[in-house]
């Protein structure tokens, strides 16, 4: 089921100044230029704390929930790994991925189900820590889309944290400032390879997870589209820059006579998608002909055994497969399918069935409706034959976990949403 986004605060309502001039508590550099960035896998050992340098104050006394995690670590000894650090409690299941601390059962799944989720304004819905939160700080690295819950920063960096970040200028975040320590919060060494590690242990999808890429490192991405276009729907967000040659988009409509020496000379690519055609408009083969195509190339377009590179693949049906195709794009796909819808009250508008490896999309699933129900819908726009919006409504955002990945050149996210 589809989790409602919390409010987010813009750049714009932090309070702006003069970028240059920013600077943090205790007069600490918290405003850096994006130049300074030094990535977790390759810094030094510094230790530097931020905030608190000065040893804080301790709590009076124990307090319930995630406010009593500064009073078990500093008073009671006990070691932040063994707390979890996204609501204090003591039934640890595993380490929080990211920053040093534990992780209980139930937040484990919530962070698993949201860390990938991201807002139509580009950054992503949810607290970085805790995977929760309603009202945000964000980072303003222009290739970071990182956000942190005022509670998080107030209970690990140190109390009054989140108001002074809130008055500041150019913030950036606990994972792009050079600095590894602030009061509690300790970012993890190597927290790519390790955030990776944990999704592949952790999360319940046999599909691979490919460790994000550092905001130096990302490429524009290379793309091979089967029947249904996206080109509009990724250049709106920022992935194919209009007239300039970066990033690069084949489309096919028929692939019968592509064979893989055709999808190597053409490739490496980055993203493979592919569709049935939108209800409403003409079907030139049966359904399962566009699911087959889509595997056979699939295979064509993988990276080599042990490559490592990123590639991401994503299928989408407009409700054209019967029961048979579905169970048998699960097999061929080796994935279930997530139902992605639109709905105005109770009454279905739209909905797609959507195979992908890209992260958090299992998260989108947003099936109210029953199975019978959508069927009814594909019926009565078959017999209206009026056609739909395609991709851009309903799957476009599940896009936006890429920027984890690849180069993107628009910030202008929401202008053709």
């Amino acid at each position: 089921m589809a989790l409602t986004p919390p409010r987010t605060l813009s750049p714009e309502a932090l309070g702006r100044s003069d970028p240059d001039t920013a600077s943090g508590v205790d007069g600490k550099p918290w405003g850096l230029p994006a130049s300074i960035l030094l990535d977790a896998e390759d810094e030094g050992s510094m230790d530097v704390i931020l905030v608190g340098s000065s040893e804080p104050s301790l709590p009076p006394s124990p307090r319930p929930g995630r406010e009593r995690i500064a009073y078990e670590v500093k008073v009671n000894q006990h070691s932040i790994e063994d707390v979890c650090l996204c609501c204090g409690s003591f039934q640890v299941w595993t380490q929080h991925p990211l920053f040093e601390g534990g992780m209980c059962a139930p937040c484990k799944d919530k962070f698993l189900d949201s860390l990938f989720l991201y807002d139509e304004d580009g950054y992503q819905s949810y607290c970085s820590i805790c995977c929760s939160g309603q009202t945000l700080l964000i980072c303003e690295s222009p290739d970071c889309t990182r956000c942190y819950c005022f509670e998080c920063v107030d209970t690990l960096v140190g109390p009054g944290t989140s108001g002074k970040v809130h008055a500041m200028s150019n913030w950036l975040c606990f994972l792009c400032l050079p600095f590894p320590s602030h009061g509690l919060l300790q970012r993890r060494r190597k927290w790519r390879a390790r955030l990776k590690a944990f999704q592949d242990r952790e999360a319940e999808s046999p599909l691979e997870v490919f460790k994000t890429v550092p905001a130096w490192k990302r490429e524009p991405i290379r793309v091979l589209s089967l029947f249904g276009a996206i080109g509009q729907e990724l250049a709106s967000l920022g992935f194919l820059e209009s007239g300039s040659g970066h990033g690069r988009l084949k489309h096919l409509e028929d692939v019968t006579d592509v064979v893989r020496r055709d999808v190597e000379e053409w490739g490496p690519f980055d993203l493979l998608y592919g569709a049935t055609p939108p209800l409403g408009h003409t079907c030139e083969h049966p359904p399962g002909w566009y699911l087959f195509q889509f595997h056979r190339v699939r295979q064509y377009a993988w990276p080599p055994p042990g490559s490592g590179r990123p590639f991401f693949w994503m299928f989408v049906d407009h409700l054209l497969l019967t029961a048979d195709d579905l169970a048998v794009a699960a097999r061929f796909l080796e994935t279930q399918p997530v139902t992605i819808q639109e709905a105005r009250g109770r009454a279905v508008q739209d909905a797609v069935h959507v195979w992908s490896n890209i992260p958090a999309v299992r998260s989108k699933d947003s099936a109210l409706a029953s199975e019978d129900e959508l069927l009814l819908l594909a019926q009565d726009r078959q017999r209206a034959a009026l056609p739909t919006r395609g991709p851009a409504k309903l799957v476009k955002n599940c896009f936006l976990p890429l920027r984890e990945y690849f180069k993107y050149f628009s910030s202008e996210l929401t202008s053709s949403l």
